[in-house]
């Protein structure tokens, strides 16, 4: 049965963070599964990562989409650092990267404690130039997203890369596969999805006793995370990407569309998608259009919200 497209309103407040009459819009399409969503405003250019495929794609308004980047080494997260640099989370090189507009390429991270990370997923920069990522393993655990391997750390850790040193260290030990990672405007609190109940894009199967949620901590010292709590669980699918907005509403990803939730965790509203979604930004002329990737779309909904700056 074909999905619906458009929008569920749980709370009034809903209307006022997007126009309810104008439906998503379905920018570009083709794709084996889109990922990893980042916005260059001043070229006016969404990247985002076509991951089976081993591709990073672009997209312009008045050009449309095209090939940035093949092999990608299966690539998923993307962020810009404190310098206008693309940051990656490359799959299959099990590795974080900051590409140069040269061309060249710098390893920020790629261990920890002497042994291969797993295959970094998402990632998100602290006001510090600290990067923080998750670490599930999506991309060894079979050759679709990745190249198919052994854990060498035996477990899915949330890590820290210091901006000086770049020594990296665990700031969350105890997720079944931690994914997505945002933290709120003021960094006092971060959020990170657990994507425990799927085995990934290339199977889909549904684990109800996994996690299917998301958890905030408390940020201390700007790299010690304590009061470990619930935000919310996500009731058709998993959580994988998120953002948060300019006044702490948290955006994310599931097998419906984008769910919207305000800093409380109270549900505010779903913009329904026709495809599963995997991840989103803010992005556009002013920062307040939001660029949803979805399986083998990217789709695009005009919004009065903007993105935290972190």
């Amino acid at each position: 049965m074909k999905k619906e497209l458009g929008y569920k309103v749980f709370n009034d407040k809903f209307y006022n963070f997007i126009n309810i009459n104008k439906l998503p819009e379905r920018l570009c399409t083709g794709f084996a599964w889109t990922e990893g969503p980042v916005y260059f405003s001043e070229i006016e250019t969404l990247f985002f990562s076509d991951i089976p495929n081993n591709r990073v794609m672009k997209w312009k308004a008045d050009i449309g989409v095209s090939e940035f980047m093949k092999p990608s080494e299966y690539i998923n997260g993307n962020i810009r650092d404190k310098n206008g640099n693309l940051v990656s989370c490359e799959h299959g090189g099990r590795r974080i990267i900051r590409h140069y507009s040269d061309g060249s390429v710098d390893v920020i991270a790629n261990s920890y404690e002497g042994k291969r990370l797993n295959s970094p997923n998402d990632l998100v920069m602290s006001s510090d130039g600290a990067i923080w990522f998750t670490d599930p393993p999506y991309g060894i655990n079979s050759n679709a997203e990745g190249y198919k391997a052994k854990s060498d750390l035996g477990l899915n850790y949330v890590f820290r890369i210091d901006p000086g040193t770049r020594g990296v260290e665990v700031v969350a030990d105890d997720f079944d596969k931690p994914n997505g990672i945002a933290f709120s405007p003021d960094e006092k609190i971060i959020y990170i999805a657990d994507s425990g109940a799927i085995n990934g894009a290339s199977d889909s199967s549904f684990n109800k006793d996994a996690p299917h949620h998301i958890r905030a901590f408390d940020v201390v010292d700007g790299h010690k995370l304590i009061n470990n709590r619930l935000f919310v669980d996500i009731d058709f699918g998993v959580p994988d990407g998120l953002k948060v907005d300019s006044e702490g509403y948290v955006w994310t990803s599931a097998a419906d569309g984008v769910h919207c939730y305000s800093p409380e965790g109270e549900l505010y509203g779903k913009i329904i998608l026709p495809e599963v979604a995997a991840n989103l930004v803010f992005g556009g002329q002013d920062g307040s259009f939001l660029f949803v990737t979805a399986s083998t779309s990217v789709y695009g909904i005009t919004t009065t919200r903007s993105g935290a700056s972190s």
